[in-house]
């Protein structure tokens, strides 16, 4: 298992490659492993797990919890391929009100790890995808929150322009500037 910090870009954030091993029979690979995350400063309590299947052009985010709630996620794609987009909103942060988008996708099994203090996002570009996250907090629908995922400040490049799919609940998200005021407090990367 590779796992490499995405430093300087976005300190705290990781790619997680792993060892496939495989054979006639299929493949065997780790999906995580606490020592070897640790290992790697990833210091993660495994809350909840979830799973969501998306179309082509279906765009799910920019979601975030507020604190006390806030997450960090681990994500991959069990089958497909995605766009996974992040957005940095952690006002102490050099790169505060930036984003990074990777591709995930079934075939190099590659996860990333996501600290607190994250809006979290993804478009499925293949047929259909479906996408895994585990995360290390409980989730608490008031403290639920985002961003909308056309906002002019981040300009996020979704890569498709035609199409999109965004449900009624997020197409009514602020912009990136009404979220300051809720952002500006420490994330703790580490589980409460």
């Amino acid at each position: 298992m590779d796992i490499v910090e995405l430093k300087p870009v976005f300190p705290g954030v990781k790619l997680i490659s792993p060892t496939i091993y495989r054979d006639d029979r299929g493949y065997f690979f780790e999906t995580y492993n606490t020592k070897k995350f640790e290992e790697k400063g990833i210091y993660f309590n495994i809350v909840q797990e979830n799973q969501s299947k998306s179309k082509r052009g279906v765009i799910r985010g920019l979601h975030y919890q507020k604190p006390p709630y806030t997450q960090a996620k681990i994500v991959t794609v069990i089958k497909g391929e995605v766009l996974d987009v992040i957005v940095d909103i952690r006002t102490d942060s050099p790169t505060f009100g930036q984003y990074f988008s990777i591709l995930l996708n079934s075939s190099l099994k590659n996860m990333l790890y996501i600290p607190r203090g994250f809006a979290h996002g993804f478009i499925t570009l293949s047929k259909d995808a479906i996408f895994q996250y585990k995360i290390d907090n409980d989730y608490m629908p008031s403290h639920e929150s985002g961003i909308i995922v056309d906002d002019v400040t981040l300009n996020i490049d979704w890569i498709m322009k035609r199409k999109l799919i965004v449900n009624e609940k997020d197409q009514k998200l602020p912009e990136f500037n009404a979220t300051i005021f809720n952002t500006a407090i420490e994330y703790n990367q580490n589980p409460i």
